[in-house]
């Protein structure tokens, strides 16, 4: 049997003084939980926030390199998560993390109050045949490809591309890297099954099922997530409501800080404040 995930919690301030509301925070591919802090800063300066911050480290990374699942699904991923997070909570979801943010709302809705895909898509692979923009699929390969020589190069260099794009890169890259590196890194075989979830993984009629609040948020210069697919998805779930950081790329949340939490509260504030 598997280890049980860990997790950390992040109240606010004002813990006794109002109810709070828990959102968890899943990260995105080859990284893990550190990712965060800086978002997990802001929202602790706030003494008026009424929100409770849960980071949890997917299977097999960070603090939960030891958890060993099989197979390593979004199913299965999704059922760890919520035997540990035991009460109703948003869940905000960066690229990876966004796809299992949103099987989660598919698979245990009673779980989810609310639902927010950073940077993310419900299909990642780009297919001309249906116009629907993406990674290409030669380099998704070429990672499946560089996992198999070196694990350590092929982290740094998709950390690469997730800052190509913002407007100050050398610092976005160099924060996200010290941020990451700070924890364990996971193994080859993790990396080849998550990186497998980004390529396989297709939730796009599944959109629609979706019932509680959903807000989507992107950056306009992200290579690995096309501003061209917010169109598509508003198709795929027009109850949901979206946002584009412009001269943001892949991860908002690092090259426009406050701008971002900005976005997020006030969408949060307006659903549960």
């Amino acid at each position: 049997m598997a280890k049980s995930l860990t997790f950390s919690t992040f109240s606010p301030n004002n813990t006794l003084k109002k109810n709070v509301i828990p959102i968890v925070l899943l990260h995105g591919w080859g990284l893990n939980s550190g990712v965060w802090q800086p978002l997990l800063e802001l929202f602790h300066r706030n003494d008026e926030s009424i929100y409770q911050l849960i980071t949890i480290d997917l299977p097999g990374f960070g603090i939960n390199s030891a958890v060993d699942i099989k197979p390593y699904s979004l199913a299965n991923i999704c059922h760890h998560i919520e035997q540990v997070i035991d009460q109703p909570a948003i869940y905000l979801g960066w690229s990876l993390g966004g796809l299992i943010a949103t099987e989660m709302s598919l698979k245990y809705p009673e779980k989810v109050l609310a639902s927010i895909t950073v940077a993310s898509s419900p299909y990642f692979v780009e297919q001309p045949t249906d116009n629907w923009p993406g990674i290409k699929e030669n380099v998704l390969e070429s990672f499946h490809k560089q996992l198999a020589q070196d694990t350590a190069k092929t982290i740094s260099g998709f950390l690469k591309i997730q800052a190509m794009g913002s407007p100050h890169i050398r610092q976005d890259l160099k924060l996200i890297t010290q941020l990451v590196m700070a924890h364990t890194l996971p193994s080859q075989q993790t990396l080849a099954d998550s990186l497998a979830l980004l390529s396989n993984s297709d939730l796009r009629l599944h959109l629609s099922k979706i019932k509680q609040p959903l807000l989507r948020l992107y950056g306009h210069n992200d290579s690995l997530v096309p501003k061209e697919v917010m169109e598509k998805i508003s198709y795929l779930a027009p109850n949901s409501d979206q946002h584009l950081f412009a001269d943001a790329s892949h991860a908002p949340f690092i090259s426009h800080l406050d701008d971002f939490y900005q976005v997020l509260v006030v969408w949060l504030d307006s659903h549960f404040n």
